[in-house]
């Protein structure tokens, strides 16, 4: 997703403190550029020991600025000027040290001062720890941590993994791929704080034998940009998947399934502790009575073989018939005749929203267009990017809960 402009408008000052992760800042520089955002560099001394300011000038197009003494300003205050023209603040990465001292309020140095000085109602400040396992561990990190937390940073990451010392654990900085897509969740309006979402999503796979099997041309790609906009919205996400070949987004518990009657396995105990279901899978509606134990092998009489079929539980209708079940949203995957057969969905389901397509038009595809069908009419949401078009089902959503009293 971070060919599209998800970041226009959007001033980004980055800080570099001292890490060997600096080298990840220059990708980070790159991405943030190309989703549109503007980023001003500022560096420490410490930080200058791994990457140049000119790598960083001639990735960002601005002058890096390190000094507080920067003659450049015309009032000589670079820490209030900067921090004023700034949507977001990202320390990316930030040592054990620069947590410190943001945790005392020290400002020794231009970027600690640049934290204390900016207006921090509409600058945030985002933290993207990079250091030792050890030192992560350690109690007095921690506590900082805390402290910075409750002082309103956002902490992004670290992650777990092979460390330039040579150890494994946490606190690696996340990758600068990571780095902006939490920098573009923080940017959106949080309309499901607090809320916890269920969402059904890609094919289903009903096996014949070993080898063979009936399933769809889902991708699942619809379902996974709603999973990661309901997560920038604010809300505990859990996404079981059909099988797909996508990556799971960040901060989304993801279960994993085959079947039709698998993926309702997963999906009835946990509906009633979830505030929404988003049934947006493409289920199998028949599977065969028996899969054959190997594989069927023509036996050339010329004649397929019979396979007797079976009808797959109804996953939707069953969470929308739970008496303390979630608000459920379903989708309409159809090849023709869109409103009659998503309005007849929505009835026959006992659902108050159904999200219609025509399902020849997106599987597999990046971008389609959407119609909201429930009780007062049908809403088109135009063409346009799948996540885009998550982020504004999410919002109907949002809007739709605030009238709706959960049983």
């Amino acid at each position: 997703m971070s060919e599209l402009q998800h970041l226009a408008g959007k001033h980004i000052l980055l800080g570099l403190s001292g890490g060997i992760a600096c080298y990840k800042s220059a990708e980070l520089v790159r991405l943030l550029s190309k989703a549109g955002a503007t980023v001003q560099v500022v560096m420490t001394e410490a930080a200058e020991q791994f990457i140049t300011p000119v790598t960083m000038q001639a990735l960002s197009n601005r002058p890096v600025v390190s000094s507080q003494w920067d003659a450049r300003e015309p009032n000589n205050m670079a820490h209030i000027n900067l921090s004023r023209e700034a949507d977001l603040m990202l320390v990316a990465p930030a040592s054990a040290d620069f947590i410190a001292k943001l945790a005392q309020g020290r400002a020794d140095d231009l970027l600690s001062l640049m934290a204390l000085a900016r207006p921090i109602e509409r600058c945030p400040l985002a933290v993207a720890p990079a250091m030792n396992r050890e030192m992560w561990a350690h109690p007095a990190t921690q506590r900082n941590l805390e402290q910075i937390r409750a002082d309103g940073a956002f902490l992004l990451g670290p992650g777990n993994g092979d460390q330039a010392c040579g150890e494994v654990g946490d606190g690696r900085m996340l990758e600068a791929a990571e780095l902006l897509d939490e920098v573009i969740a923080l940017f959106q309006p949080k309309r499901l704080a607090g809320l916890k979402l269920l969402i059904s999503a890609g094919p289903t796979f009903e096996p014949i034998d070993p080898v063979r099997g009936i399933t769809n041309h889902s991708s699942g790609k619809m379902g996974f940009a709603i999973a990661r906009a309901a997560r920038e919205a604010g809300a505990e996400v859990t996404l079981v998947a059909g099988p797909v070949h996508l990556p799971t987004p960040r901060g989304v518990k993801r279960i994993d399934v085959q079947t039709a009657q698998q993926m309702f396995d997963a999906v009835l105990p946990l509906a009633a502790s979830h505030r929404v279901f988003v049934a947006t899978a493409a289920v199998a509606d028949w599977r065969p009575a028996a899969a054959a134990d190997h594989k069927i092998k023509k036996d050339g009489s010329g004649q397929a073989p019979s396979i007797a079929m079976t009808e797959n539980p109804d996953i939707l209708a069953a969470v929308a018939a739970l008496p303390q079940g979630p608000y459920c949203v379903g989708f309409a995957a159809e090849s023709q005749d869109l409103v009659t057969h998503g309005r007849a969905k929505l009835i026959r389901k006992g659902v108050p929203l159904i999200v219609g397509n025509i399902g020849p038009a997106t599987f597999g595809r990046d971008d389609n267009a959407l119609l909201l069908i429930d009780a007062e009419g049908e809403r088109e949401i135009p063409h346009n990017d799948k996540l885009t078009l998550a982020r504004e089902l999410v919002r109907g959503i949002a809007e739709r809960l605030l009238h709706t009293q959960r049983p």
